[in-house]
């Protein structure tokens, strides 16, 4: 078949592909990513890009008007080529997978621990997922003359207790007998946990125990964050969080799977996700001056399609009835079976989820935050593209999972940013004159909304009459409301000569109502839980707050919109990245691996679309804050 060479600008990247290729599969083969939120289906109309040169085909579709194509401008899904070509990927098209802030890790008081009181240094016993053993072997003689493995084992044993049965793979054995021998019977073992099992994962000549580290990762469905940690002292070297490069695919867990099924889907899924890993790990590694060999495990806790798509397992049955996943609790694996480059007998393990929509993110949100062990009731709530909430106490927890959208973390609406630099993330809007002021994270000029501003803006819009109760805007009068001929209304938060991209940063009622509708899924599902079990609000004595924006949302604001439950506000804690927090904790104490696992199997999953009331709840959620406006009463 006749193959064309595609370069792709701004990123200056070629790749030849067969004739009739969509131009959004080109891109991803090469590794540039364009905005494609509905995953190819030309039904979103982000995917915009401008053929320089060469001959394409594309499908009638309404996202591209008029002057647009008289541009050349296509959208890159449904545009195949034909020719050699030269196509510019618009900058609204662009993937952006600079670094994000690492604020959400940290509080402004603590370096390290983030202000959940269960995160204490403490509270679960050091016992690394990997560790290092210095052993000075007594050498055999005709009185001690057991084998060199035996020898091994009767050392470790008499270092631990409470050392249990062991094994060690057959190429670790295959050198065992020159290796003690060159190194005069000094060398360092990693010892990994294995399913209940303690392998010998590695042997060294020499001390080499203080070079022991790990990889903790959350794999969240829009963002991917990192931490290196140290094994030995327990001291986390350095955050990285990027986005996921599954977004190409698609913005939402039931798009990626559908996905999956397409020829080379479930590999290009997989790839886009260890790719960002290995690369993270690359960075901060070379950033901290570490071997990769003293890599020795990485830990990882994402949704269930996430864990299904890291470990490359058909995530299919996972939106079929029953809705069923391969695996909850998957076992402790080689990392580089995975793909994740690491120590090349390194371990790689997941946190357990419990059902197809509640996964190993909840499970260690429970654990960072504690509730597993309240006396009284609380809530997590994680808002996220997947939205998790959990409601008990040490006596029970029950949970469910509420597709409420990207449009928090910055995705699928107009102006959209995570929590980076420049991400407008405090908003204040005067009545009469509607005068926008703002603040960003890193003072930086404005590039795009982040979810705390989002929260800001809609309240502060709501408080001055902006916007009615249905999000529609309201003002005529104002300079900054104008007509725009796709998303209805507009409203300008900041004008083009003060933002970094030199275009107006907006709010559409497009963009409001996707907003409204994630608010509306994470409070409908928040309270059908708590109905679910014959409680009310004034039950809960405490709200966790987890998500991408955890450090930085006003809670009056989040109140106002009918996001949270008016509540005392003295209930709410927010957490920041809590799926991260809890996933360091297991790294780094196996007690608390086995706190997860008890946590997950404690788990009673709530399937929200079995209660007839869920429906009647999401729509009268879908207001401002809600129809049943006495709930919002003090």
């Amino acid at each position: 078949m006749e193959k064309f060479k595609v370069k792709f600008y701004p990123d200056n990247k070629a790749i030849e592909v067969k004739n009739d290729t969509t131009i959004l599969s080109a891109a991803i083969s090469c590794g540039v990513y364009i905005n494609s939120v509905c995953g190819g289906d030309g039904v979103c109309g982000k995917c915009k890009v401008i053929v320089r040169n060469g001959t394409v085909i594309t499908q009638p579709n309404g996202a591209i008007s008029l002057e647009e194509k008289r541009q050349h401008i296509y959208l890159a899904c449904l545009t195949t080529i034909h020719s050699d070509a030269e196509i510019e990927v618009l900058p609204e098209s662009r993937l952006d997978f600079e670094k994000l802030s690492t604020q959400e890790f940290y509080t402004k008081s603590e370096e390290i621990e983030p202000a959940a009181p269960s995160l204490k240094e403490g509270v679960f016993a050091h016992s690394p997922l990997a560790t290092k053993e210095y052993l000075e072997l007594p050498p055999p003689s005709l009185e001690d003359n057991i084998s060199d493995l035996e020898r091994l084992y009767r050392q470790l044993g008499r270092l631990h207790k409470d050392y249990t049965a062991t094994q060690m793979g057959l190429a670790n054995i295959k050198q065992l007998g020159e290796l003690l021998r060159d190194s005069d019977w000094k060398v360092t073992a990693t010892l990994g946990k294995r399913n209940e099992t303690t392998e010998i994962v590695l042997l060294e000549s020499g001390n080499t125990s203080a070079k022991n580290f790990g990889m903790c990762f959350d794999i969240g469905t829009t963002t991917i964050s990192g931490q290196l940690v140290d094994l030995k002292n327990k001291k986390v070297l350095g955050t990285k969080a990027v986005y996921n490069k599954q977004a190409s695919f698609g913005s939402d867990v039931i798009t990626r799977i559908i996905y999956a099924n397409e020829e080379d889907g479930l590999e290009k899924l997989h790839n886009a996700v260890t790719d960002t890993m290995n690369e993270m790990i690359k960075e901060l590694i070379t950033e901290h001056k570490i071997d990769l060999n003293n890599v020795t495990c990485v830990l990882c806790t994402g949704n269930t399609t996430m864990v299904h798509l890291l470990l490359s397992v058909d995530p299919t049955f996972i939106r079929r009835e029953p809705y069923v996943p391969t695996a909850n609790f998957v076992p402790t694996i080689r990392a580089a079976e995975a793909g994740i480059n690491i120590n090349p007998r390194g371990l790689l393990s997941c946190v357990p989820g419990v059902s197809s929509y509640v996964g190993g993110d909840t499970t260690s949100g429970i654990l960072s935050c504690g509730l597993y062990k309240e006396e009284e009731l609380g809530i997590l709530i994680d808002i996220g593209t997947n939205g998790e909430i959990a409601l008990g106490n040490k006596d029970f927890l029950v949970a469910c999972a509420a597709s409420a959208g990207p449009a928090f973390e910055g995705s699928g609406v107009t102006c959209g940013v995570r929590a980076s630099r420049g991400a407008i993330q405090k908003v204040k809007i005067s009545s009469g004159d509607f005068k926008v002021t703002y603040n960003t994270i890193g003072d930086a000029k404005p590039r795009g909304i982040c979810g705390s501003g989002y929260i800001d803006l809609i309240a502060g819009m709501l408080s001055v009459g902006l916007i009615d109760k249905s999000g529609k805007l309201k003002a005529e009068s104002s300079k900054r409301v104008r007509d725009s001929s796709e998303n209805g209304r507009e409203f300008v938060v900041a004008f083009k000569d003060e933002t970094e991209t030199g275009s107006d940063i907006v709010i559409t009622e497009a963009d409001i109502e996707n907003l409204k509708r994630a608010k509306a899924a994470i409070y409908s599902a928040t309270a059908i839980l708590v109905k679910h079990m014959n409680l009310d609000f004034s039950a809960i004595n405490k709200i966790f707050i987890a998500g991408g924006f955890g450090t930085s949302v006003d809670i009056d604001s989040a109140v106002k919109i009918g996001l949270l439950p008016n509540l005392e506000r003295s209930k709410f804690v927010f957490i920041g990245n809590s799926a991260l927090a809890g996933t360091r904790q297991m790294l780094l104490s196996y007690e608390a691996t086995r706190k997860a696992d008890e946590i997950a199997r404690k788990i009673t999953y709530f399937e929200l679309s079995v209660d007839p009331g869920y429906m009647d709840e999401y729509m009268a959620a879908l207001f401002f804050p809600h129809t049943d406006i006495k709930r919002w009463a003090m």
